[in-house]
């Protein structure tokens, strides 16, 4: 199954530990992880369910293409990371 992991910026706002999950695309995986965890939505997705402007997430060490429909595939075996950026100096 795949596993969903957050950094721990996202930690220290709202408990989120590494979940297995199904899902073939990164939104299928995700939608499972908010079902659980309906805050963590608002963190990661806009109001229109795309992926925030300073998130960014990783499937098997590769960035992902879609940030509007979060499309990219998923294999019974990935590690998805959610990133969120970090800003200021």
């Amino acid at each position: 199954m795949p596993q969903v992991h957050f950094t721990p910026n996202l930690k220290k706002h709202l408990d989120c530990p590494p979940t297995e999950v199904v899902g073939r695309t990164v939104r299928e995986a995700l939608d499972v992880v908010f079902a659980e965890n309906r805050r963590l939505r608002g963190y990661i997705l806009d109001d229109q369910s795309r992926l925030r402007k300073h998130v960014t997430i990783f499937v098997d060490n590769q960035m992902i293409r879609d940030r509007s429909h979060l499309s990219d595939a998923v294999t019974s075996e990935s590690e998805i990371y959610v990133m969120q950026a970090l800003s200021g100096g």
